[in-house]
């Protein structure tokens, strides 16, 4: 019986080297496409959740005939609340998934306002400076400006 004689052999240094330098230029080329999208991605998550939040205050409306006050402010979706107006047909459970409030992607509280000064209500995030006003990645994101 003769047995077959198998290749031993691992790759070369320089095979290894060829490798590594491929990698390392489609990672010159990728990376920094990628990496000035994080500020424009946080704006997204933004405007997504002041829809979701714009959602939830009007299943609120429906159930109470009017959405919560400055004063019970967001929170009045995921807890009842026990100012006046208070709720008569609260949701038992809140008005949004996993019962509880989401900050915007920079970690702040957004702003409520209701009524609003250009609706019912006005939903504000101030972006990444967390001030009023702003230009790119400190640009506010207003519920009114929504598509």
């Amino acid at each position: 019986m003769k047995l077959l004689k198998t290749d031993t052999r691992g790759f070369t240094l320089i095979e290894l080297m060829v490798v590594v330098v491929i990698l390392g230029i489609l990672a010159s080329l990728i990376v920094p496409r990628l990496m000035g999208r994080t500020d424009e991605a946080k704006q997204v998550k933004a405007q997504v959740d002041i829809a979701t939040i714009e959602t939830a205050l009007k299943l609120y409306r429906l159930d109470n005939g009017n959405y919560p006050s400055t004063e019970q402010g967001l929170m009045a979706l995921v807890e009842q609340p026990t100012s006046e107006p208070v709720p008569a047909k609260w949701n038992e459970g809140g008005y949004l998934e996993k019962g509880k409030m989401p900050k915007d992607p920079w970690s702040r509280e957004y702003l409520y306002l209701c009524p609003g000064v250009h609706g019912d209500f006005d939903i504000i995030s101030y972006g990444g400076d967390g001030t009023p006003g702003g230009e790119g990645k400190d640009s506010d994101i207003n519920s009114w400006e929504l598509e």
